[in-house]
């Protein structure tokens, strides 16, 4: 026998109305497909006044830079290569956010990774195979960004700092780590630029055959699918969803919101720690003062243009990382600066974000 629990005075007179539900209606596909093509047209419509208030043609930099990005070979290998980093990066910011959480530390996360890599390397290059090595780095990498990540989010649990706050300030705070071992214990030649010792031939990432794209992308590729699975077909996903959601209800649940909160911010360093470690054995094989610049912070934005799915993560990187070997285009054929294609990165964001959204509001 069952029986049907009401709230207290449901329906008596004088009780207060209920509040509207707030439904969540989908727009049909085509809808979804007319915005997305109107919100790029507006945003490369706007570019091109950009374009022509410095003087270029707008119709000829834009055949220049499809040209030189996407009909040459070398251009297309290094946007597989650029957005290896920024996919695991993204993904950082996506299982965080399942939770509810906000982690803009990725640019520190993916510091640390390499920074654990490197010192793995430093450690027990001579000591065990280059196999042996390189899986060690991979997981010294994950475990420094997990760490780091966890930084942030026992200061949420313990003293209520929000992590979005924490993880940003901790970016700075790896940047200083960074320097100082590239300035002192780790630095390879007193003279010059500070960097670390060149990472072994040995133990640097396979390339593909015939290519200067590395294997990252395969583990970048693999992250994707795991995660996608982990955050739709897994309690745990379900869980971080549910803590993200209403964290009170979820406690009132009996679900340890404090271990999804430690969990999912944790799991996305530890796949910045990844990025961190690709970029290392991948792509620059030192550490340096630059090292993984503005990764992080490209990766947030391309969570963000993804809407936080993993499957369309790999879409947003791929647009990041083709706009950012255009910019040699735009600087070599079009005479600009390299850095004007952030003014058209900022356009597309601004338009995607702001007028693609998928579904909308009504009450009932």
């Amino acid at each position: 026998m069952t029986a049907t629990l009401t709230p207290p005075d449901a329906g008596a007179p004088g009780a207060p109305e209920p509040a509207p539900r707030r439904l969540a209606l989908r727009l049909p596909t085509w809808q979804v497909a007319l915005r997305w093509t109107l919100a790029l047209a507006g945003a490369f419509a706007a570019f091109s006044l950009v374009l022509a208030i410095k003087g270029a043609d707008p119709l000829a930099t834009y055949q220049g830079m499809w040209e030189s990005t996407f009909q040459r070979r070398r251009s297309l290998e290094e946007i597989v290569i650029q957005m290896t980093p920024l996919i695991l990066g993204a993904l950082a910011v996506a299982v965080p956010a399942r939770a509810g959480l906000t982690n803009v530390g990725g640019e520190g996360q993916i510091i640390m990774g390499g920074v654990a890599a490197c010192g793995t390397f430093l450690l027990l290059g001579d000591r065990l195979g280059p196999g042996l090595v390189l899986l060690l780095m991979l997981v010294a990498a994950g475990a420094a960004g997990a760490l780091w990540a966890g930084l942030a989010a026992l200061m949420r649990l313990l003293a209520g700092v929000n992590e979005a706050i924490s993880t940003l300030l901790l970016n700075f705070v790896a940047l200083d780590v960074l320097l100082f071992l590239i300035y002192q214990p780790w630095r390879e030649n007193p003279v010059g630029q500070p960097t670390t010792e060149e990472l072994a031939d040995a133990v640097k990432l396979p390339v593909v055959s015939g290519t200067r794209i590395n294997t990252g992308i395969v583990i970048a590729l693999v992250a994707v699918v795991v995660v996608g699975y982990l955050m739709s077909r897994t309690r745990w996903g379900f869980r971080i969803s549910v803590a993200g959601g209403n964290g009170e209800a979820a406690r009132r649940a009996g679900l340890k919101v404090w271990l999804l909160v430690l969990s999912a911010l944790m799991v996305g360093g530890a796949l910045a720690g990844l990025a961190g470690m690709i970029q290392f054995a991948g792509v620059e094989y030192k550490l340096r003062p630059g090292f993984g610049a503005q990764l992080g912070y490209t990766a947030f934005l391309a969570c963000w243009l993804a809407r936080h799915r993993p499957g369309p993560i790999v879409v947003a990187a791929f647009v990041f990382a083709s706009l950012s070997v255009a910019a040699d285009s735009l600087q070599l054929d079009a005479g600009l600066p390299a850095a004007s294609v952030n003014v058209l990165t900022a356009l597309i964001l601004v338009a995607v974000l702001g007028f693609t959204a998928s579904k909308k509001k009504v009450s009932a």
